[in-house]
């Protein structure tokens, strides 16, 4: 899937992704030439690895064409079908691309009829799903690929008002130390002008710093442009709609009625008897990964242990999230693909508090997996394996004490404890 993206765009971002998985989601405009036609395509990267189901549902409402990406050797996988089930639920239409059919092994007939196995049936195989063959590696297919999408874009009829105010939907935000917080958002009506401001629930901003995708600055940008803006007042909401107002004192009246959905989740609330609760305190680079994490956290099910999420945000490790993690011996922070500050470093470093990095989700969650098991109470079974009855009592030193007896049943083994009983009532205790 990156590679295809990277073909498109003919830049090389799959080399420097951390673990080779796309941690974030992207944006990118291309422009495509169908004869004398020049198109613009934004291509929504959602990540594809199982871990980021929260993060790329969130891709999926936001777009209007999906291309599910299918391989030629391997067929449909447990990733695709949980891919094919997000773009069904956001009810988008979608393409098919099957890719690698340079491969020796690669077999479109048989990768059709997966397909139609898992319930996708596209042209030619009982179904009016649009498939393109392509190889993402050496660009056989691509182009026929954005053609089919502008062609599902005619019949889908997409349009947009460009007299508008801008409408859209933030797709990811971020706290950049040097210039301040940063969101990205797409467009999905209207056109954003320069001078005007922009409300994501309770957060806003001023639309004075603005660029493109590239990181080029820009005056204005229309529906389908992804368009990055900093100076929010807090991060936003990955998720969060968008909308735009010609004045600053509407803006502010509009975030006043918005009150932020509280950090801790119910789902971490929960105390139950003999149950081991292990706080956890987050902290990422951008808000689609938190998300993603904290929907991974929420799959944990144990019997005896529960993680409470107690804090998490976006942004360097602070002090306060330290001083947090002192209210609890078993506090865990974790920072990923971000790092801690000096206060913080300091704080931990005197209390004796491990501040966690980690830059691969799926690493991140194999050490929760570990602590989990780790900590997990272990419950004590008593196994009876013999009987023996006193018979003569011989000397007694201190807590020692001889004595003779027949076994009656079972064995008796050197190290093992023992209970002395008398007419089914303990009466003691001790080790052979």
């Amino acid at each position: 899937k990156s590679t295809l993206l990277d073909y498109i765009r003919k830049s090389n971002v799959v080399a420097g992704e951390a673990g080779g998985i796309t941690q974030h989601i992207s944006a990118y405009e291309v422009v495509h030439k169908s004869g004398k036609k020049e198109s613009r395509i934004t291509f929504l990267d959602t990540p594809g690895h199982g871990a980021f189901q929260g993060m790329r549902s969130r891709g999926a409402k936001v777009a209007d064409i999906a291309i599910l990406v299918v391989s030629a050797e391997d067929g449909v996988k447990a990733q695709t079908l949980e891919a094919y089930k997000t773009i069904q639920e956001a009810k988008v239409p979608f393409i098919v691309a099957i890719n690698k059919i340079d491969k020796p092994n690669a077999n479109m007939e048989t990768t059709k009829l997966s397909l139609a196995e898992a319930g996708i049936y596209v042209e030619g195989y009982g179904g009016d799903v649009s498939w393109v063959g392509i190889s993402a590696k050496v660009g056989t297919g691509v182009s026929d690929l954005l053609d089919t999408v502008l062609l599902l874009a005619e019949l889908a009829e997409l349009k947009g008002d460009p007299k508008k105010s801008a409408e859209g939907i933030i797709i990811e935000s971020h706290m950049d130390p040097k210039i301040g917080t940063t969101a990205t958002l797409i467009i999905t009506d209207g056109t954003l002008e320069k001078g005007s401001f922009v409300v994501a629930e309770d957060s806003m901003a001023p639309v004075r710093m603005m660029s493109d995708f590239s990181g080029k600055a820009i005056d204005s940008a229309t529906f389908s442009s992804p368009s990055r803006i900093t100076g929010w007042t807090s991060v936003p909401n990955v998720g969060a709609v968008v909308r735009t107002y010609a004045k600053k004192k509407d803006a502010e009246e509009e975030v006043t009625k918005i009150k932020r959905i509280p950090v801790v989740e119910g789902e971490y609330e929960r105390k139950e008897e003999g149950v081991i609760v292990i706080p956890l305190i987050i902290k990422t680079d951008v808000a689609g990964t938190l998300e993603a994490i904290t929907h991974e956290i929420a799959k944990f099910k144990h019997e005896r242990v529960r993680l409470k999420l107690i804090q998490k945000g976006v942004g360097m490790v602070s002090e306060t999230d330290i001083k947090q993690a002192l209210g609890s011996t078993t506090a865990l922070v974790v920072a990923f693909h971000t790092k801690a500050d000096a206060p913080a470093v300091d704080l931990a470093s005197r209390t004796g508090v491990t501040i966690n990095h980690f830059d691969v989700i799926y690493k991140l969650t194999e050490w929760i997996e570990e602590i989990v098991k780790e900590r997990a109470p272990h419950i004590e079974v008593v196994e009876e394996i013999g009987q023996l009855t006193v018979l003569r009592f011989f000397s007694q030193q201190k807590e020692k004490q001889v004595i003779g007896g027949k076994v009656k049943s079972g064995k008796i083994l050197n190290n093992s404890h023992f209970k002395i009983m008398r007419r089914e009532v303990e009466i003691g205790e001790g080790k052979v």
